[in-house]
């Protein structure tokens, strides 16, 4: 593992430069965490006899302690995500990143160590104000089919008890921002809309109530591939502008490469690389290598986005509803 890759250098956060500052803290630490949980055996009387074997001691995280009935599913994870920062959790299928997106909003609690959230441990929180403080969108958005769009919306609000015209306002003002604003998007269902334009809704549910912190669990990945790009660069946009702490997870290079202030690389459950986009692409580790590698010879070039490219936007709004 290179200098660069190694737990150390995941403490230290790196904050893009161009993003402005949020006065909201909504920084996110992980405290040398470690999540396991309970499963059978493949072969219960084996694992039986292995463990009562006499001089037999299992290992305390890999190894036999599978076989003691505990899957380890990240462990030790030490990162600290700035408010404002857009983190870009990546790695191949099963490495533990929507786990780390599950312990952040108390869905899951560590089997050992710290998650902090404002720099208040997550099992100090009620779980339910905790969660209403973080938005979080899925892949396939999640919207409930028999409400309407605006009632899909307007969700959160009304459980934290907003008068109807403010909520009526917000509705209307998230419906723009996500480029849904014209037609009769409000008054559809779920069914009525393509996945684009669901992903859309998605969104702006999630930033319903002025959340400082996003979950995003690969968001854009059942879509086609035109879409999905259009989505991506809208979206790049739109974190700018709206300066949130951002948690979004992918398996795909070119989406960290777009949308990252930090690019922070998962295997079998651990951190094995934490960097800037441009200079990840230069870490020498292994599995960095195999996912540059996937990109083929056609490796991006400041694939990030300047905030200049937005600087004379007065009113930016995701694209035409696709």
């Amino acid at each position: 593992m290179s200098a660069e890759s190694t737990p150390e250098a995941t403490r230290t956060s790196k904050t893009a430069p161009s993003r402005s500052a949020s006065p909201t803290d909504a920084s996110i630490a992980f405290e040398d965490v470690t999540y396991s949980v309970h499963s059978t055996p493949p072969d219960a009387r084996n694992a039986t006899v292995l463990a009562n074997t006499p001089g037999h001691v299992a290992d305390a995280v890999t190894g036999d302690r599978e076989h003691a009935g505990l899957r380890v599913l990240v462990r030790n994870i030490a990162l600290t995500i700035a408010t404002g920062e857009t983190v870009v959790l990546l790695g191949r299928s099963g490495s533990g990143k929507t786990t780390l997106l599950r312990l952040i909003n108390r869905m899951l609690e560590p089997s050992s160590g710290r998650v902090l959230v404002n720099g208040r441990s997550t099992i100090d929180w009620n779980p339910f104000a905790l969660r209403r403080s973080i938005g979080y969108v899925i892949q396939e958005a999640g919207l409930f089919p028999h409400f309407t769009v605006a009632e899909n919306i307007a969700l959160v609000p009304q459980l934290e008890k907003w008068e109807a015209s403010r909520i009526t306002t917000r509705v209307t003002e998230l419906l723009q921002l996500v480029g849904l604003g014209g037609g009769d998007f409000a008054a559809r269902y779920p069914r009525q809309l393509s996945g684009g334009q669901r992903q859309r809704v998605g969104v702006a549910r999630a930033l319903a109530a002025d959340p400082p912190i996003l979950l995003m669990d690969e968001p854009f990945g059942a879509l086609d591939p035109v879409t999905r790009a259009e989505l991506q660069r809208e979206f790049a946009a739109l974190a700018k502008r709206l300066a949130k702490t951002i948690v979004f997870v992918t398996h795909d290079l070119r989406e960290a490469l777009l949308l990252a202030t930090r690019i922070v690389l998962l295997q079998d459950g651990r951190i094995v690389a934490c960097d800037t986009p441009d200079r990840f692409l230069k870490l020498k580790h292994d599995e960095v290598c195999a996912f540059t590698e996937s990109l083929g010879e056609h490796i991006p070039h400041n694939t990030r986005r300047s905030a200049a490219e937005f600087d004379g936007d007065e009113a930016f709004e995701m694209g035409g509803p696709a």
